[in-house]
């Protein structure tokens, strides 16, 4: 619970931006590189029509080659004009319907969002039954992690909560998602010289042959389960959650070869 309360302590438009602006560095560019590659080859096997991004800023989407038709990101804060199926909303308050995805990808959201449980209990509420949640986050258990212990710094990306893959498999859990797999990436250390990350390069063949779960960032995917309901009150929910409440849109799932 540290982590969650001293992310709390922090401004999140003022995390948010220090990330938006650490991926445009060449460290974040490699990372964000790897896990777009990571992310288009987990949800290759995914179909449907609705599909939504959870990210950062709406400059650094992470999964927009899908093959699922309808693609909705969500952004806390806009830096431009929105262009059509930009949302701006906290993730913890969806302006979605209920059971109206078929695919949530959730790009850093738990490491930076000031109520993660809420966030991750949003993303179930809108994923319809038998739909896939694909969650990207920093892995604590490696170079990345031991860096963030380090530094103890409130910059990106050591800013970020790192919250464990077997922790979130827990959360998943209580929401009645299955796991489906969890892999790792992105083996080499956080250098910031372009030129040792190129020298080191050789730990992620390495990391990947071995199938070790020390990557710098995971990815877990997991599927509702038909007929699944979210618990009112889950077990980590320990007082209510206080607020305005999230704005309800009226969100009409298009169907294709549809007869009028």
């Amino acid at each position: 619970m540290k982590n969650i309360s001293k992310l709390k302590m922090l401004d999140p438009g003022s995390v948010r931006e220090d990330f938006r602006q650490w991926f445009g560095t060449g460290l974040g560019r490699s990372l964000l590189a790897s896990q777009r590659l990571a992310v288009e080859r987990c949800i290759s096997r995914y179909f449907g029509y609705h599909q939504l991004e959870l990210l950062v800023d709406q400059d650094h989407g992470i999964a927009e080659n899908s093959l699922l038709g309808h693609r909705i990101v969500a952004v806390p804060k806009l830096e431009e004009e929105a262009g059509d199926g930009v949302l701006v909303c906290e993730p913890h308050e969806l302006p979605l319907v209920s059971d109206s995805i078929d695919l949530v990808v959730l790009h850093h959201t738990l490491d930076l969002s000031p109520q993660p449980h809420q966030a991750l209990r949003e993303a179930c509420r809108v994923l319809r039954s038998g739909g896939h949640i694909v969650i990207v986050g920093f892995n604590p258990v490696s170079t990345w992690g031991l860096s963030k212990y380090l530094h103890r710094s409130r910059k990106a990306p050591w800013s970020g909560r790192f919250i464990s893959a077997v922790r979130l498999e827990d959360w998943l859990n209580l929401l009645d998602l299955q796991l489906h797999e969890v892999n790792y990436s992105f083996y080499t250390p956080p250098a910031a010289n372009l030129r040792w990350l190129s020298r080191l390069a050789f730990l992620n063949r390495l990391g990947k042959k071995l199938k070790l779960p020390l990557g710098a960032f995971y990815i877990i995917q997991a599927q509702k389960r038909v007929g699944g309901v979210i618990p009112l009150k889950p077990k980590w929910q320990r007082r209510a959650v206080t607020g305005n409440g999230a704005a309800v849109v009226q969100f009409t799932p298009y169907r294709k070869n549809e007869k009028s």
